[in-house]
């Protein structure tokens, strides 16, 4: 009996496992979304199974708001405005202001790819502008969830944000849903948190645009490149 339920057990898992291959392998930033709301309980399942993520001695230290509706609207044409007025940004978290030399080209490679995928000249700054302001209107996303850490958290906590966010990425995907990390939404810190209502102890993260895809959009044929593990791995026999 014991050997039956074994197998049973095995086969099941083996079964999660390819299922998890294929949402890992199949998984990609989307940047057009259609206007179709996610119920309520699709995101508590997504934001339930994240929750599932480890953590620093299981400290858990991650904080989401759930912005939908006319709120995320709101919201949206704040950050606009602001990016729009060339309001010099602030993120809590600061961004790199360097890169080593070979990261750096992959950067440049990857939004070189994106542009010529898209049509557009790098040298045509009004196409960039819109597409950089793009992200404030969440891709046309229904939903854009920000995450936060409390101020007093150490950078442990940071790393355990980013375990968190790929689930919440993973799980999306898993469910029909599209996502996009956005670090351009955490620029103006202040007058997300308050919009809504929050203290200055509570850092803005990231934030991740969600809904179901436009299989339609140009931008969703993208497929960013990924370095092979023989140019980051090192074996020590």
């Amino acid at each position: 009996m014991w050997n039956v339920l074994g197998v049973v057990y095995c086969h099941e898992m083996l079964e999660a496992g390819m299922e998890l291959i294929e949402s890992i392998q199949s998984r990609r930033s989307i940047r057009a979304f259609r206007s179709t709301p996610v119920p309520q309980d699709t995101l508590k399942k997504v934001l339930t199974l994240a929750g599932r993520s480890p953590s620093y001695a299981n400290t858990q230290p991650w904080e989401v708001a759930v912005v939908t509706g006319e709120r995320r609207n709101a919201l949206g044409k704040i950050l606009k405005d602001l990016a729009s007025s060339g309001t010099p940004p602030n993120p809590d978290i600061p961004s790199p202001q360097r890169w080593p030399e070979m990261i750096g080209q992959r950067l440049t490679e990857h939004g070189a790819k994106r542009f010529r995928a898209l049509g557009i000249d790098r040298a045509n700054q009004e196409q960039r502008e819109q597409l950089r302001l793009a992200n404030y209107e969440f891709y046309g996303a229904p939903c854009a969830l920000f995450l936060f850490i409390d101020s007093s958290l150490s950078t442990w906590s940071i790393f355990d944000m980013g375990l968190f966010a790929q689930n919440i990425l993973l799980v999306s995907h898993s469910l029909g849903l599209g996502s996009c990390l956005q670090a351009i939404l955490v620029n103006y810190p202040q007058a997300v948190r308050t919009f809504l209502g929050l203290p200055s102890t509570k850092l803005l993260v990231i934030g991740i645009s969600i809904g179901y895809l436009d299989e339609e959009a140009l931008i969703n044929t993208y497929r960013s490149d990924r370095i092979n593990p023989d140019d980051f791995v090192f074996w020590y026999d």
